[in-house]
C-alpha cells in the first residue's frame, strides 16, 4: 500500500487509502489456478529461449528435490499442515513440504506440489508421481537417493525418461546379478520386490519383473543411471551429471532466503498455497530476466547471481514506479547489463561448513505455551511491575 501511495504522489495524483482490508479481500478472491498458470507459462517461455549449449547433449535436465516451509501457528494451518510431532502442542509451527522440479539450464520452477510433512502420501517420491506428466520422453531427471526405488525407476523408464540417482545405502546387490563394464562400473539386474501397501495390485502387475540398471562408483557415492552404454557416456560424465543436482539446493535457498519464502505469513491453508505460488511466480520472472541477461552477456544463466539479480529488478521497478514515462527499453537494457555483471566464480567441489559465524542472542527456548509463561511472570514479578 505504501508503494502505491508513493507512486500516486510522485505522479501528482490523489493519494490512495492505506487501509489494507480491501487489499486482503482482493487477494483472497485471486484464483490459485491463475497464479499457477502464470508460473508455468513463464517457465515454458523461458525454456523455449534456452540455447542448445545450455543443455546436456541437446537434452533438458530437470532437477528434483523437496524442502519445507513454516507458517503462522493457527488452528486452520495446524489442521492441514501439522507441526513436528516431537514438539509439544503450542510450541511449534505448522510445516508444509514443497516438492519441485527445476530446470538445470534456466533455473526456472517447472512444477511443484504442496502437502503436509507427514501422513500417507506425503513422502517426496509420492509427490513426484503427481508431477510426472510435466516430463517428456528424452528428458533427463536427476535426484537424490530418496527417489532411488525400484518402482520409481520403473515408472521413469516406462515414460522414456532417463535418470541419474544416488543409490540407497541399504541396497545390497547380488554379485551374480552384476556384469562389469569397466573400473567401478557395472550393469546390475534388479528384481521386483514385494508389493508395497500404497500400490494398487493392478499397477503392481504392470511393473516389469526385472530392471537393468547401470551402477557407477564415484568417490563415496554409488550412482545408478539408465544411461547403460558405457562407450557413449563415461562414468566421469555420469558423476558430473549428479553433481549438478546441488543446483536445486541452491535454488531452494534462493527461493526461501532471497525471496523470503522460508517463513510464510498467511493464516489459512488456502492462502498459504497461494503465497507459495506467488513466490514461485516472482522467482520465475527473475529467472527469465537472468536468462535474457545471459544472452546479452554471452554466458550461462547459472553463472549469474540470483541474490544480486533480485535487488537489481527491484531498483528498476522502483524507477518505473516513480517515472513511468521514461523509456522502458533503456531501463531494461541497463537492467540486463547490470544482472550480467554479477557473475559467480567457478568453484568446483566447493565445501563449506553448515554453520554461521554470527552468534544469536542468548535467549532460552520456549518450553511452555506463551500464556503459561505470562502467568508465571505476573506471579513472580507482579509487585515489581506495578
Amino acid at each position: 500500500m505504501g508503494r502505491g501511495l508513493s507512486q500516486r504522489t510522485a505522479l501528482g495524483l490523489a493519494p490512495c487509502s492505506l487501509n489494507t482490508g480491501p487489499y486482503c479481500k482482493a487477494r483472497q478472491r485471486l484464483p490459485l489456478e491463475l497464479i499457477r498458470s502464470l508460473v508455468l507459462d513463464v517457465a515454458r517461455r523461458t525454456e523455449e529461449r534456452m540455447q542448445p549449449q545450455w543443455q546436456w547433449r541437446g537434452r533438458p535436465i530437470k532437477l528434483i528435490d523437496g524442502t519445507t516451509v513454516s507458517m503462522p501457528d493457527t488452528a486452520d494451518n495446524q489442521a492441514v499442515f501439522p507441526q513436528n510431532r516431537r514438539q509439544a502442542p503450542g510450541l511449534g509451527f505448522p510445516l508444509a513440504r514443497v516438492v519441485g522440479v527445476i530446470s538445470l539450464g534456466s533455473g526456472s520452477v517447472l512444477g511443484w506440489t504442496v502437502c503436509a510433512c507427514e501422513g500417507a502420501g506425503t513422502a517426496e517420491p509420492m509427490q513426484l508421481r503427481r508431477l510426472l506428466d510435466m516430463f517428456e520422453p528424452g528428458d533427463m531427471a536427476i535426484a537424490d537417493r530418496n527417489f532411488a526405488s525400484y518402482f520409481m525407476v520403473a515408472t521413469l523408464a516406462a515414460r522414456g525418461i532417463d535418470w541419474v540417482l544416488r543409490d540407497q545405502p541399504q541396497r545390497k546387490n547380488d554379485p551374480a546379478d552384476m556384469a562389469r563394464l569397466g573400473p567401478r562400473d557395472h550393469r546390475v539386474t534388479w528384481h521386483k520386490p514385494e508389493r508395497p501397501r500404497w500400490m494398487e495390485p493392478c499397477i503392481y502387475e504392470q511393473m516389469p519383473a526385472q530392471l537393468q540398471v547401470r551402477e557407477v562408483w564415484d568417490r563415496q557415492w554409488r550412482l545408478i543411471t539408465s544411461l547403460a552404454d558405457a562407450a557413449t557416456v563415461a562414468p566421469q560424465e555420469i558423476a558430473w551429471l549428479y553433481r549438478q543436482r546441488w543446483q536445486i539446493e541452491l535454488d531452494f535457498r534462493s527461493i526461501k532466503c532471497v525471496m523470503q519464502m522460508d517463513i510464510l505469513r498467511c493464516k489459512t491453508p488456502s492462502m498459504i498455497i497461494k503465497e507459495i505460488a506467488a513466490h514461485l511466480l516472482g522467482y520465475n520472472l527473475i529467472r527469465a530476466i537472468m536468462l535474457a541477461a545471459a544472452q546479452v552477456c554471452s554466458c550461462w544463466p547459472r553463472q549469474l547471481s540470483f541474490a544480486c539479480a533480485r535487488p537489481a529488478v527491484a531498483r528498476t521497478q522502483e524507477a518505473l514506479r516513480h517515472d513511468p514515462r521514461r523509456r522502458f527499453a533503456v531501463l531494461l537494457l541497463q537492467l540486463l547489463r547490470q544482472v550480467g555483471l554479477s557473475r559467480i566464480p567457478h568453484r568446483p567441489d566447493r565445501i563449506e561448513p553448515r554453520a554461521i559465524k554470527r552468534r544469536p542472542k542468548p535467549y532460552s527456548y520456549l518450553h511452555y505455551q506463551r500464556h503459561v509463561y505470562r502467568q508465571w511472570l505476573r506471579q513472580k514479578y507482579g509487585r515489581a511491575l506495578r
